[in-house]
């Protein structure tokens, strides 16, 4: 019993010694205060719409569903903030894409601080009309479906314009967790998204289960246990690349160098964002199956038809489409954050080399070597598991639990990355208290 108190206290000394520092206590405060606001924001309605029938299409509609866990329940909701962070989460991927096309936003990104901030900017200013496209996007299907009660201009333009400030708005409370809080903002805001639905799904999924799917569920259970610890797995794991520094003489003495230390390679460099730009991607085809199937034109209307018969949660079509996604963005991400020809200038400018290596452009193209490799390794582990509820659904007969299997990505790799966030701050404060005294 005494091991075991004294095992659970060492687990919470961290979080208790976070409250003893002015610094840490005032940044998680920040953060849970900000997340109380955006829960409040969720029960917001806007009005105009049948909220009755809006919740019993997201209850029949598994796309529909996913998209309203990632929202945090707002869309089954109607709140000002149903559109979620989609339309920021696409403008950063139109960004990034841009970066690669247009030279001078690329110098921009590589331009600091200064160049991160303008792209930012323009991220956000790209954000308005992408949220505009959205919400008048989203009034469309409801309309469709017969759940609009507003059909007057101004009533419209309400709705719209309500929609578009949500999106600014939670926008804006990622930013202030980024800037102030603890942790990834976006990251932070979609996990809480997540977390807050999960209860939901669990009770679904008990309220209609019987004996013989007591089995069923026990395996979804042992898979979600194996993909958490694979999650774990795959994020830690690294590749290590020795780095040895030349001595230096000054005067007939050395004045330093001679050293050696790893450089550490990341299997999963991208963490959780190539799930997430997935994720809002892979149901753009659904939404517009369903969109076209409602216009009068028939050569739309089988078009339509197709993606939404053809593009389900359940299809070979939509796994593949959601496992290359996953893969792609994975190496597109892993380009944009780790640079191997910075890195080798680095490594050069202060005498360093990888043994067997020549500096400068050798060693920017072996770093290139080998992340490639084992970014394809770490890539196609997420694109597994991101198919892999799917596909356990399809044979247990558990469908409720498809969206929390696939959240449980962004879950662990949410909890990992802020949880890093957090030791990093806690050693850097004891190295500033080492320093003082």
């Amino acid at each position: 019993m005494k091991k075991q108190e004294e095992k659970l206290a060492s687990i919470l000394a961290p979080f208790i010694n976070a409250f003893k520092i002015p610094e840490l206590r005032r940044k998680i405060l920040i953060t849970l205060l900000i997340l109380v606001i955006f829960r409040i924001a969720a029960h917001i309605p806007v009005g105009g719409i049948n909220l009755a029938g809006l919740k019993s299409l997201f209850q029949g509609n598994q796309l529909l569903g996913l998209l309203d866990i990632f929202s945090g329940g707002t869309l089954a909701n109607f709140s000002v903030i149903s559109l979620g962070l989609n339309p920021y989460i696409n403008a950063s991927i139109i960004m990034q894409l841009l970066t690669m096309v247009f030279p001078k936003l690329e110098e921009m990104s590589k331009e600091g601080e200064q160049g991160r901030q303008q792209m930012n900017q323009y991220t956000r200013y790209l954000t308005v009309p992408l949220a505009i496209i959205q919400s008048i996007g989203m009034y469309t299907l409801l309309r469709n479906q017969g759940l609009v009660t507003a059909f007057t201009p101004i009533e419209i333009i309400t709705i719209v314009v309500s929609m578009t400030a949500g999106t600014i708005f939670l926008m804006w409370l990622g930013e202030l967790i980024t800037n102030y809080g603890i942790g990834n903002g976006i990251s932070i805001l979609i996990f809480v998204g997540i977390v807050v639905r999960t209860p939901v799904s669990l009770f679904q999924t008990f309220s209609v289960i019987d004996q013989q799917q007591v089995i069923n569920l026990l395996i979804f259970a042992v898979v979600a246990i194996l993909i958490t610890a694979g999650i774990v797995f795959v994020n830690e794991g690294r590749r290590q690349i020795l780095v040895q520094y030349a001595r230096r003489y000054l005067g007939g003495r050395q004045t330093g160098g001679g050293a050696q230390t790893y450089l550490p390679l990341r299997v999963n460099q991208a963490g959780v964002v190539p799930i997430i730009f997935a994720v809002s991607l892979v149901l753009l085809p659904s939404f517009a199956g369903q969109y076209l199937s409602q216009v009068s034109q028939p050569q739309l209307q089988a078009v339509g038809r197709f993606l939404a018969t053809y593009f389900t949660s359940q299809s070979l079509a939509y796994n593949v489409v959601y496992f290359l996604l996953v893969i792609g963005f994975t190496y597109f991400y892993t380009a944009v954050i780790f640079n191997p020809t910075k890195i080798a200038d680095e490594i050069k400018k202060y005498g360093g080399f990888i043994p067997g290596i020549r500096p400068g452009s050798a060693t920017s193209s072996y770093l290139n070597y080998i992340l490639l490799r084992i970014t394809l390794a770490g890539a196609i582990f997420l694109g597994f598991i991101a198919v892999l509820p799917s596909v356990a659904s399809s044979i247990t007969g558990l469908s409720t639990l498809v969206i929390g299997g696939t959240s449980l990505l962004i879950v662990v790799s949410v909890i990992l990355d802020t949880a890093k966030q957090f030791e990093s701050k806690l050693i850097e404060r004891n190295y500033e208290g080492f320093l003082k005294r």
